[in-house]
């Protein structure tokens, strides 16, 4: 997210668009034409975050209250919901209903005693770390921008970094929603054990989220650095090892020498490691803050230079008092196994000359695995190649394939909240329980609800 500024459960017994898609190789359909359809030649007028789609729902409704929320599911026949509108496909588009729970965006309740804190479905993560830190509370984790919304980033196993660090929704101990019938159901780990964690990633399938309950733990300071010019070859050599040197570790490149252009190392205060101030594997420290594109301002940019400050101050990239860009950009994002890691990265980088006219800076994370039946990260300790693009679409329909199928041998898997073209029957083919999330979701939401065509095409088509 980096561009220029201006531009009862089933499980075991007790707990019993993109409209079309390019295939693999030869099976190609027409897609990203479609996904990435621009804002003159879309009916709607509300737009993403990235101005590269606006939304086809009709009818646009934005709740205050459960009851007023319960109304308007029960008189719709189809309906998906909006968040922060940081997705970059139509994953939370509607041909008929949208509705926004932004207005849910002013409860924040801490059980301290528990380590525990509620928030309304609405609240952005901006919106509610300042006060968990001063109330002597930290998150895990957070992903990049601050301002997008938990209620969203669980939905999608969005993630930050850091080797033992699971996505966000990895701290969700319990959630509240209302199903397609407007009856309000409440999951969580304590009533419904191990098996609760896997819906987190739910994907907007059963239901609307009112409420989220929030893992924490003793807020702690964050000491970041950035080196710049990391050798490639170190780098392949020690790729574990150099995302492991920090809490959290990004890296920074375009893919088009042989340097890392950039590796943002981010410490907690109080661990035993200390990172050299100077030198990185190979990397020499930079002298001044910088953004993750070196030529743009550091402005908006979290602070640097081995300055301490509180997590939320620390973990993300960009601060929440800026906006980070005008948004006009387009963004994907693959996993793979981390075992994998070096032989993709690769795979990416034979592809540099592909990748110039339209890649922007690609990131390189970690993420730790987990239990939920659709993340990307079910079972696996991952690494994420992160690609912001020029917002080219014939630039990006180029190059998404050639990503995709260098990296399939690995079992690729995509960002469900970002630019693909993955034919629906191999994403089929890389959740294993994709059959009982739909169980689940059946229960829920019998009629198909809350699937729109992105859903369909995706899970059941």
């Amino acid at each position: 997210m980096f561009l220029k500024k201006g531009s009862g459960l089933l499980v075991g017994g007790a707990l019993a668009s993109l409209y079309s898609f390019t295939g693999c190789g030869s099976n190609k359909e027409n897609t990203v034409n479609e996904s990435l359809r621009m804002i003159d030649e879309s009916p709607g007028s509300r737009t993403n975050w990235a101005g590269n789609l606006s939304y086809n729902a009709k009818d646009f409704q934005e709740p205050t209250s459960i009851e007023e929320l319960q109304s308007l599911v029960r008189a719709t026949n189809k309906v998906r919901v909006l968040g922060t509108k940081h997705c970059f496909n139509r994953i939370a588009d509607s041909d008929f209903s949208q509705i926004s729970v932004r207005a849910f965006s002013n409860k924040l309740q801490v059980d301290s005693v528990n380590m525990k804190a509620t928030i309304n479905s609405g609240a952005s993560y901006g919106q509610i770390c300042t006060e968990l830190h001063n109330q002597g509370f930290a998150l895990h984790n957070l992903a990049s921008l601050p301002h997008i919304s938990v209620a969203g980033a669980m939905a999608t196993a969005t993630h930050g970094s850091g080797v033992a660090n699971g996505n966000l929704g990895s701290a969700v101990s319990g959630f509240e929603f209302i199903d397609s019938d407007g009856s309000l159901h409440k999951l969580s780990h304590e009533q419904d054990g191990e098996g609760f964690q896997t819906l987190i990633t739910h994907l907007g399938a059963l239901g609307i989220i009112t409420s989220i309950t929030l893992d924490l733990q003793p807020a702690f300071d964050v000491v970041q650095r950035v080196y710049q010019e990391l050798p490639v070859r170190i780098l392949l050599e020690n790729f574990l090892a150099v995302m492991s040197g920090g809490y959290s570790v990004s890296l920074f490149t375009d893919y088009q020498s042989d340097t890392v252009n950039q590796v943002w190392v981010k410490s907690r205060a109080d661990s035993t490691g200390e990172v050299d101030p100077d030198d990185y594997y190979g990397a020499r420290a930079a002298t001044r803050n910088l953004h993750p594109i070196s030529a743009m301002s550091a402005e908006n940019c979290t602070e640097q230079m081995g300055v301490s400050g509180p997590w939320y101050e620390r973990l993300p990239h960009f601060r929440m008092d800026f906006t980070p860009s005008s948004g006009k950009e387009l963004q994907s994002e693959f996993f793979v196994p981390i075992e994998h890691a070096s032989e993709a990265f690769e795979v990416i980088a034979a592809l540099k000359k592909q990748l110039k006219p339209v890649l922007m800076i690609s990131e390189v994370r970690t993420i730790a695995g987990d239990n939920q039946w659709m993340s990307p990260f079910y079972h696996q300790d991952s690494v994420a190649f992160h690609f912001t693009w020029e917002q080219s679409q014939a630039g990006v329909e180029a190059v998404l394939p050639l990503i995709q199928d260098g990296l399939e041998r690995f079992g690729v898997r995509p960002h469900w909240g970002k630019v693909f073209t993955i034919n629906p029957q191999r994403m089929r083919s890389l959740y294993p329980n994709l059959d009982k999330f739909k169980q689940v979701v059946t229960r829920y939401d019998p009629n198909r609800k809350f699937i729109n065509k992105f859903l369909e095409k995706l899970l059941y088509s």
